[in-house]
């Protein structure tokens, strides 16, 4: 307060000032002399410096009273001097005098110079508030689900290299299903995403069998979308025509574990449905992908090319699930590159690189629980990475160092075997970790940064279509056709991320007289009419004409596409190149945005959806047949048949007249005929005097962080333990002194554990476990447990039994070196 100031330490406008404000006489027609000076007050009349000389003695007095706690009077300012008391003043107007009149132009002046520079304030708040307005528009019916789909990790072919060396023998990840539901109230969709090779049509048909037996018609054909990730570490034996049978087969141990994880994700998301909303939001990741086939991508006219700055889509399009209060329940992302981080050597079932970034996801928005536990869903799906690699440091010949024939993508000594690709890390278990977290990284920041709100009305549309006979309008004057199914030459040569074997090579655009006449032997030629309709593809496998024991390939095949309000989901029965890719998305928003009802349309691409058909390339690229043109099944002309057969599903949107699309003929549901060459789990046998789960190798008894633990096992054959969902082969244990129990902080779906299993001789086998230890682990005493089933023959009849087994007990410290 102004008056418990001292007089003595006020400046001349300080004084001025507070005695205004204590309803004191301002004085102006004089002012005091400079402090110090000695000087007394010159200036004014005599009324004049009496009043200063008694005002300031009194605010004097009055302010030692103050700050010594003295109770100062309230009236005490009747005793001050007063102008009544000095006499009076000169009036301007009205009784006022010139001064009273400034100040009370002042006090108008600034007053209106105050609210003024108020508006202005908040006014420029308004226009600079970064967050987002509260949403006005009617929320969704949203669930998400997340269930484990892992199959039999033992002696199963995997499905993606083609390689009948790679078998399973172990986990490095699990495999996990991702379903998440969106209804606007009048319609409903489901979007799938798992971590498996692809979606084959054997095992759609089962998922939704099975989902009309427990929901009726409230899940079909065309509003479920079933898409993998393409990871080609997970086990085979889910397919139905016999090109796949050969080298996976049928097999209900592997299918099931599929259809029943699948179905239960669905069945989680189905019972959680609750109100809530969706943001969308798009970068770019430039660091973690890599076109694998540049000159078949260089054919493409070059106008075209010039329009885009990459020869891949390095997009990544995000899709954030909240719940009514902003809470986050769940994210989709799509990003176009090949989940083979993990190459064709590894023979433990792994989720690869968009798993991991899954992985990494759940973790941070699930904190504390083991894998596949928690209420948010990360699901990272497959786009148009046909011919998009993770490898970035390219392809070059492993026996030399040297680069690769950049036309045909092989080697001097060696041939396409020797040409691969790797890196970014030093292995493929880095590279897996780089590309992985790479995408975590920007799918995070997208979600973190998601504020577009999707709004608008869902539509599904779904056909069945013969792809072997689609008429497409080349021009005005000529149309063309689609194929009979078949593959070509350099089908045969595999790629740069897991070369083919014997000596073919990309590029081939002529057949070779010996292997052409060992077709003809076994499996007869092609039909003039095959040959001619897939020009220039020198054809291999004529298998739209090969028929025995079942069909080799589909020729029925899902399109479909589902929009939830400014978002097209594309439901892709394949794998499209780049270009491909980018010609449908461009040509279903042009469709979609034609009625003026949708706009802003954001249109995505779901790779490896529904039926596996292979590669999907452009015109251009088909004729330079590198692997995809070759594996481009339904001819040259099949990206045109796609996109006029999707903007048919776009225009039928648009207009709101899906109910008029014919449904187009039924896939076949075989069920005689279909076959494997897997053979039977058989005995487990054990090491005499030895018990299943007893320590082969034993662990040490210290550890540093950053080290890895391995412990070996007396083991069973894992295919005797069934169906392994939600079980564990592996546990990482660490001792709670508190409760004295043991605590499991890792199992075999966690990125640090790794299992081994290794099939001996004479039935008997081993599983050695590894835990890389991660540097945030909390020092302490572990051990390390397995868990297993065998099997032996009791009379005659077969018994399976479980078993566990566990290490001796070890400490994690920070240091060797105690003080």
């Amino acid at each position: 307060m102004l008056d418990t100031l001292l007089f003595e330490d006020l400046t001349e406008v300080q004084l001025l000032l507070a005695m205004t404000g204590l309803g004191l006489r301002p004085v102006t027609s004089w002012l005091p002399a400079a402090p110090g000076s000695g000087s007394e007050i010159t200036q004014g009349t005599a009324e004049d410096r009496l009043y200063y000389k008694q005002t300031r003695v009194y605010q004097r007095d009055k302010s030692r009273a103050a700050l010594s706690g003295q109770t100062v009077r309230t009236d005490a300012f009747s005793e001050a001097p007063t102008p009544d008391r000095m006499g009076s003043r000169k009036s301007l107007c009205c009784g006022f005098s010139a001064l009273e009149v400034t100040l009370g132009v002042i006090f108008v002046v600034m007053t209106g110079v105050c609210i003024s520079l108020v508006v202005l304030y908040v006014t420029r708040e308004t226009h600079t508030d970064p967050e987002t307005p509260p949403p006005q528009h009617t929320p969704y019916l949203i669930g998400v689900g997340r269930a484990d789909c892992t199959g039999p990790p033992a002696d199963v072919p995997m499905m993606g290299y083609a390689n009948p060396q790679q078998t399973a023998a172990g986990i490095h990840t699990r495999l996990y299903s991702r379903a998440f539901i969106v209804d606007d109230g009048k319609r409903r969709v489901v979007f799938v995403t798992a971590d498996i090779g692809m979606v084959s049509q054997r095992l759609r048909l089962e998922v939704l069998q099975a989902l009309q037996v427990k929901y009726g018609d409230l899940y079909r054909q065309d509003n479920v979308v079933l898409s993998g990730t393409h990871t080609h570490c997970g086990p085979g034996g889910y397919f139905q025509y016999t090109l796949f049978m050969i080298t996976g087969g049928y097999m209900k141990a592997a299918i099931e574990p599929l259809v029943n994880g699948i179905v239960k994700s669905i069945d989680i998301a189905h019972n959680n449905m609750k109100p809530g909303r969706i943001y969308r939001n798009r970068g770019e990741l430039d660091d973690s992908s890599l076109n694998r086939s540049p000159h078949s991508y260089l054919n493409n006219p070059e106008e075209e090319r010039r329009r885009y700055k990459w020869n891949t889509d390095k997009q990544v399009l995000v899709l954030k699930f909240t719940d009514q209060d902003g809470d986050g329940i769940g994210m989709i992302s799509w990003f176009a590159v090949h989940a083979v981080s993990m190459n064709y050597t590894n023979r433990m079932v792994s989720s690869d690189n968009m798993g991991y970034a899954s992985y990494l996801l759940e973790q941070d928005k699930n904190p504390g629980g083991l894998p596949g536990q928690g209420s948010f869903v990360a699901g990272f799906s497959s786009s148009n990475l046909g011919d998009v690699t993770p490898n970035t440091k390219g392809p070059y010949c492993v026996n030399t160092g040297l680069p690769c024939d950049y036309l045909n993508s092989s080697c001097p000594i060696g041939g396409t075997t020797m040409c691969l690709a790797s890196g970014p890390g030093e292995d493929m278990f880095e590279s897996t970790r780089i590309i992985g977290h790479n995408v975590y990284l920007k799918a995070k920041e997208l979600y973190a940064n998601a504020v577009e709100e999707v709004t608008g009305f869902i539509h599904h549309a779904h056909q069945w279509v013969n792809m072997t006979d689609v008429t497409v309008q080349i021009n005005e004057t000529h149309t063309a056709s689609t194929c009979k199914p078949a593959l070509g030459h350099s089908f045969a040569a595999g790629t740069t991320d897991g070369g083919g074997g014997l000596n073919f090579t990309q590029g081939a655009v002529e057949g070779d007289p010996f292997w052409d006449g060992i077709r003809d032997a076994l499996l007869g030629p092609p039909s003039n009419q095959t040959k001619e309709c897939h020009h220039p593809k020198p054809i291999l496998f004529s298998t739209g004409e090969m028929n025995w024991p079942l069909p080799w390939h589909p020729q029925i095949v899902d399109i479909q596409m589902i929009t939830i309000g400014s978002v097209a989901v594309v439901a892709i029965p394949g794998e499209m190149t780049t270009m491909s890719g980018r010609r449908l998305r461009e040509a279903i928003k042009e469709e979609l945005e034609s009625e003026g009802t949708l706009k802003d349309m954001e249109v995505v691409i779901a790779g490896l959806s529904n039926v596996y058909t292979h590669y999907i390339t452009t015109y251009e690229e088909y004729q330079v047949q590198r692997y995809e043109g070759a594996s481009t099944i339904y001819g040259p002309h099949t990206l045109s048949a796609y996109l006029q057969k999707y903007r048919g599903l776009a225009r039928a949107i648009a207009q709101d007249r899906v109910s008029e699309l014919p449904a187009g003929p039924q896939p076949p549901f075989f069920t005689e005929n279909l076959f494997n060459f897997v053979p039977l789990a058989l005995f487990d046998r054990k090491p005499e005097n030895m018990s299943f789960g007893d320590v082969l190798e034993q662990v040490y008894p210290v550890y540093r962080q950053g080290d890895v633990v391995t412990v070996t096992f007396v083991a069973g054959n894992p295919r005797n333990s069934g169906d392994i969902r939600d079980k564990t082969f592996v546990t990482v244990e660490i001792f709670d002194n508190r409760t004295e129990t043991w605590e499991v902080v890792h199992n075999d779906a966690s990125w640090e554990t790794r299992f081994h299993w290794l099939k001996g001789s004479n039935w008997q086998s081993n599983a050695t476990v590894e835990w890389q230890i991660p540097p945030t682990a909390l020092a302490g005493s572990y051990r390390i447990k397995h868990f297993g089933h065998y099997k032996e023959l009791k009379g005659l009849q077969p018994v399976i039994t479980p078993y566990e087994g566990s290490s001796d007990v070890f400490t994690v410290t920070a240091s060797f070196y105690y003080e």
